[in-house]
């Protein structure tokens, strides 16, 4: 038995039967239309494709998705017209209990929306409409679908796509700089473009905003910055945006709504920037190579080496999350047997146990969301935002566990909140903290938790512009002490970060001669005149450490920390994690 690709339209254009009622019908039918075996017949034991196959469901308890073919996809209907971004959110949570497969597909009926789930890859998106199950391209992409998914796999990496929206905005920076704007005014504006780029990709914005505003103003300048300006002010407050309702974002980043003068050039760069996949950038990276197209006095370092993931998660790992892992493992053992002991109670006693292993995970929960980082030398912030996925990841895992031992489940309430950052380099200071705020919302949207409550963009002060080893005191002002102090660094559980390296016979020449012995003065006995910079940061975690303003420390050096005049000052401390690998 088969079913025409006319005859398959013609049926389902008509249904308007709930869910529930119809989604098995429709998915053999989509078997038959592709020349594929009903889930019974190809696997009568129900193991690896069937319908209502399990998997652990945010409210608590077991769960099922609509349909799953192991190592190939998961799939989850809606009634017609039903939101399916609520329905991919659903997926996204049960897609590690379906072996988290290559594809992901939500249905109404009237639509498939096809999603790829590659780590490091870009998604790569698919929607196939009712009409058009009529051309021979589509029933070949789900034939794809149902017999060889890797063909879907997106040939661009998240890291590629990354770097190459760094090289388009450094392009873009040098052709707005021509007008003679301030390099920071220009970094300002390009960052409120970056993340109206990305808002607009992941669906925080209006769907294809900017090709239709290029459009409508007909790439006039002018008339675009007028839209632009019109399109700030509505993500101030949230409000209107024409015909759309736009979201409130504000967080400090569009508290005005000035732009910058534009011209062709600008706009036809604009036009070819918005056609990369914004959603897919890594934000352990961007904001490093964002920062040195932005800033005009590091644009020769776009090609040079960064810090990668690899290198920023073996200082995060140990010293951040191996603590928290291991009391993890005993969470786990304990609530167990609890579980054991609840199956063979009885009334009162069961409703007690179940309380128990609720309230002993929630309080785990409740420490991941209290620890806090702080990174001396934050940059863009490309180590803060690791940690904060780490400890989204190890506190989704609570949650994911919770819903296995019947538990329910909170909302997630690991927030950027918890990091901060110090950072002299006003570039890398603003960027920081868009790194931080993109990387949260790709977590909650990657992980089915949607996204943030309005206003989208919170704002906080823990990302400080300043020096992180000398605070001198401003001659022109009325305190004539003269003296320069420490900056007062937030206490935090734990610190971590990659400082800035300078061999000590570069001191001199690269700080001037003024700063070098207000330095040397402020930490005489305590770090060497010719130790390298870096040890000063150590110096200053290790106190923070001695006074209990910290916990543990991991920060990256060079080989030169071996040197013995470096490691007078990491003797004095057993409580540092020290690593030597490339800065």
């Amino acid at each position: 038995m088969s079913i025409t690709p006319q005859e398959f339209v013609s049926k389902w254009k008509r249904v308007t039967a709930r869910e529930k009622q119809v989604y098995q019908e429709h998915f053999l039918d989509l078997c038959q239309l592709v020349g594929h075996q009903t889930p019974n017949d190809y696997d009568p034991t129900g193991t690896r494709f069937a319908f209502e196959m399990g998997a652990a469901k945010t409210s608590g308890g077991q769960g099922w998705a609509d349909v799953a073919k192991i190592g190939f996809f998961g799939w989850e209907y809606k009634g017609k017209d039903a939101d399916l971004d609520k329905a991919y959110e659903q997926l996204l949570r049960y897609r590690d209990a379906l072996h988290n497969p290559p594809i992901l597909i939500v249905s109404d009926i009237n639509k498939i929306i096809i999603r790829t789930n590659y780590t490091n890859l870009a998604t790569r998106t698919i929607v196939l409409t009712l009409d058009d199950m009529l051309d021979p391209e589509s029933i070949r992409i789900l034939k794809t679908v149902f017999t060889a998914p890797e063909q879907l796999k997106p040939k661009e990496t998240i890291e590629s796509v990354t770097q190459e929206a760094a090289r388009q905005f450094s392009t873009l920076a040098n052709v707005l700089r021509k007008f003679g704007e301030e390099p920071q005014a220009v970094a300002h504006f390009l960052i409120r473009l970056l993340f109206c780029l990305f808002a607009e990709d992941i669906g925080l914005l209006p769907e294809k905003l900017f090709p239709r505003l290029l459009e409508q103003t007909r790439r006039n300048s002018k008339d675009f910055a007028e839209v632009l300006r019109q399109l700030f002010r509505a993500m101030n407050t949230g409000g209107y945006f024409g015909a759309d309702k736009i979201l409130h974002f504000n967080g400090g980043l569009f508290d005005d709504d000035h732009v910058l003068q534009l011209d062709s050039d600008a706009m036809d760069i604009i036009g070819q920037i918005d056609g990369l996949d914004w959603g897919a950038i890594k934000p352990s990276i961007f904001g490093t190579l964002f920062e040195r197209g932005l800033d005009p006095t590091k644009r020769s370092q776009l090609g040079a080496h960064y810090t990668g993931e690899d290198d920023i998660v073996l200082i995060v790992e140990p010293v951040l999350m191996a603590p928290l892992r291991r009391e993890w493992q005993e969470v786990q053992v304990e609530c167990r047997k609890l579980k054991v002991e609840e199956g063979k109670a009885k009334d009162k006693k069961k409703r007690d146990l179940q309380k128990k292993i609720k309230d002993t995970l929630l309080k785990f929960a409740d420490k991941i969301a209290a620890v806090t980082v702080l990174d001396p030398a934050c940059g863009s912030a490309n180590f803060l935002y690791v940690a904060l996925r780490l400890l989204l990841d190890l506190q989704n895992e609570v949650l994911n566990f919770s819903d296995e031992m019947g538990a329910g489940r909170p909302y997630i309430t690991v927030t950027p909140g918890q990091l901060f950052g110090i950072e002299t380099n006003e570039y890398a200071h603003e960027l920081a903290q868009m790194t931080i705020q993109i990387g949260y919302i790709q977590w909650l949207r990657d992980n089915g938790y949607g996204f943030p409550t309005e206003p989208i963009l919170k704002q906080t002060k823990n990302i400080l512009n300043m020096d992180a080893i000398l605070s001198r005191p401003d001659r022109s002002s009325s305190d004539l002490s003269g003296l320069s102090l420490e900056p007062e660094w937030p206490a935090v559980d734990v610190i971590i970060g990659n400082p800035p390296f300078l061999g000590g016979s570069k001191l001199r020449r690269e700080l001037g001669d003024k700063y070098l012995e207000d330095l040397w003065k402020l930490y005489e006995g305590r770090v060497d005149k010719t130790s390298d910079l870096v040890m000063y940061w150590f110096e200053r975690a290790r106190a923070m450490i001695e006074v209990g303003q910290a916990k543990g420390v991991g920060l990256l050096a060079t080989q030169s920390i071996r040197a013995a005049v470096n490691r007078k000052v990491l003797e004095k401390s057993r409580r540092m994690a020290i690593f030597s690998g490339p800065i």
